[in-house]
Order: C-alpha cells, then structure tokens, then sequence
C-alpha cells in the first residue's frame, strides 16, 4: 500500500546508517546533559546514546533535546536503560556515579563509586571495546585509575577530565587580573583535579612572556601582588558554585565537549588530562593525575615533558600521594 513516505520519495540506497562519529554518554544529570549538549552544538558526533537507569528522566532529557533538532544540525539521539544502545561508539563518556553524602568519608565515597564502576564498565567495553573512554564523575583521578584496571584496556584509551577544566579556571582569572582574554592567556593546573593541583606558575606567559620574568616571586607567599590567590580561586570555585546553585554543570560540559572534539576530529592538542603516570617526575605509585597528553583519535597519543621548578615538581609528587592515599584501601 502506497504511503506519504513512499510517495514522496525513490529511496536509492538502504536506509540504514553507519555512524562514524558515535558518542555515548552514561549518566543524564546535570554534567551528563550538559556534555550533551556542549557535544550536540558543535556539532560533533552523527550519533549520540543517552544510558542512565532513571528511565523517565532519561525519556525526558531526549525527547527535550531531539525536539531542539530543528534548530541545530542535530544527529540522531537514542536513549535507553539497556548498554546495547552504545554499541560501537567511538567515545564513550561517564558522568554517573553517586554523590557524596553529608559526613561521608573520601574512601567511601570512591568505594560505593567502585561498585557502581564494576557493573558499567564490563558493559561499556562489551559493546564498544575499541572505544576511547572518557570519565568526568568524581573523585575523577582515582576513577579514571578504577575504570582502567576494571576495563583492561590500554592506557592510552582511558582519560579523565582531570585538569582541563583547572587549566581554563586558571587561564580566565588570570585573564580578569590582566584585563586580557583568557584564550590569550597561557598557564597550566596539573596534579589532583582538586585541592592538591598544582599550578605551574614558571609556565605562566602572555604572548610569549614569561609572567615570572615580570615578578620574580609570582606565585609564592613573598610576592606582593599575591598572585598565588589566583590559584586558591581555582579550588574554592567549584565549591562556590555547588554553595549557590547545588552543583556544576556548565563549564565541565564544555571542557569535556573540548576533549571529545580533539580526539573525534584527531587534532593532537595538547590537554591536562588524567593517565596513568607511574614512573614520571618521580612519582612511584600506580596513580592517574593530570599531565600535558596530546589528544588524537586513538586518545592520547603522547605525553608532554613539562620542565617543573623543584617546588612544582615536589608539589606534583605529593599531589600523587594524597590520591594513592585514598586509593590503596580501595576493595575491587
């Protein structure tokens, strides 16, 4: 029987699609949704999958976002409880996990997340074991460590969202001191993605020149300008934020929609993301934290060398003993 479709059209090829650029996002909170949409406005994948097991939320999110397909080049959005919805996806991106409670200890948070860990990723990687995997949920460093000893998959396939977002905190109060764009304004956060991070004050340069050439003592307690609060801005901003609005959402959404966009497209930029980093700066336990990693389609791709003063390189050590703390009581 002849329909309006059939009427209307001579199909000349099968009607269905191979994507080529597939992104999974488990978890439809607010980071997960905002990662979502980040990715959708760029315009970078031609399939995105929705898992989270709040069924009716999960329902919601997608019909709110695929009725927005009009207005933006949007691909086709699937949404289920069901991990076969990921199948074959290039990059697959967590944001789930459980939130801390009031009065929860660290460690136990990080073990209900463990559990949480080790019914998802057998998953993931059943579905999609080529794929490149990307964690956002929190404490991110010892999860990113926690998602590649569940997986076994390489390394080089495994990041955490880590610093990236500490970099652009860093690079846009910079910007406000200077009364330059943020973009303009180039300095690194490394370590913990929390109170630990170092900032890498000796990297820190506006077109090229160092700001420590400037003022010798920039960042340290004898500098008069007391720049070093720039850094302390970057680790109370997230808690000031969740203080007024409950949580964050939009800047991480960004910075993940950044990290998605240089692997799917092989851009080889250079990010602070959290890997693996035994055997770096003197660093001796098996911890991820975040290091320069050059991001292309296969992940990272390569790990820059940065040159630390003796302070940052120490600071940066003991960044990876604060995680390793938490992390050896950890019960897989």
């Amino acid at each position: 029987m002849a329909t309006v479709k059939s009427e209307l059209m001579k199909n000349l090829t099968s009607e269905v699609a191979v994507p080529h650029s597939k992104v999974s996002i488990i978890g439809t909170g607010s980071v997960g949704m905002a990662c979502a949409i980040s990715i959708l406005l760029k315009g970078l994948s031609d399939e995105l999958a929705l898992v989270d097991s709040a069924e009716g939320k999960l329902k919601g999110e997608t019909m709110d976002l695929q009725h927005g397909s009009p207005f933006v080049k949007m691909p086709n959005v699937v949404a289920s409880k069901d991990y076969l919805a990921t199948a074959n996806s290039n990059l697959v991106i967590i944001t789930a996990g459980a939130r801390q409670e009031k009065g929860e200890t660290r460690l136990n948070l990080v073990q209900r997340n463990v559990a949480i860990f080790k019914l998802m990723i057998p998953n993931i990687v059943q579905y999609s074991p080529h794929c490149k995997l990307i964690v956002v949920t929190n404490p991110v460093d010892i999860l990113t460590y926690v998602a590649w000893k569940l997986s076994e998959i390489p390394k080089s396939r495994i990041l955490g969202s880590g610093c990236n977002l500490d970099t652009a905190r860093f690079r846009f109060l910079i910007g406000q001191k200077l009364g330059i764009h943020p973009e303009s304004c180039h300095g690194w956060v490394l370590g913990e993605h929390g109170d630990s991070s170092v900032p890498v004050w000796s990297g820190v340069n506006v077109a090229g020149v160092p700001l420590k050439q400037l003022n010798l003592d920039i960042g340290t307690d004898k500098d008069p300008e007391q720049w070093k609060e720039v850094h302390k801005d970057v680790i109370a901003s997230a808690y000031e934020i969740i203080k007024r609005k409950g949580y964050t959402n939009w800047a991480i959404g960004l910075s993940v929609a950044d990290l998605t966009e240089s692997v799917l497209k092989n851009l080889r930029r250079v990010h602070p993301v959290s890997t693996i980093v035994k055997g770096l700066y003197g660093i001796n336990e098996e911890v991820a934290l975040s290091v320069p990693c050059v991001l292309g389609e296969n992940g990272i791709a390569a790990l820059i060398k940065v040159t630390l003063t003796r302070e940052e390189a120490a600071c940066l050590k003991k960044s990876a003993e604060t995680l390793w703390e938490v992390q050896k009581g950890l019960k897989f």
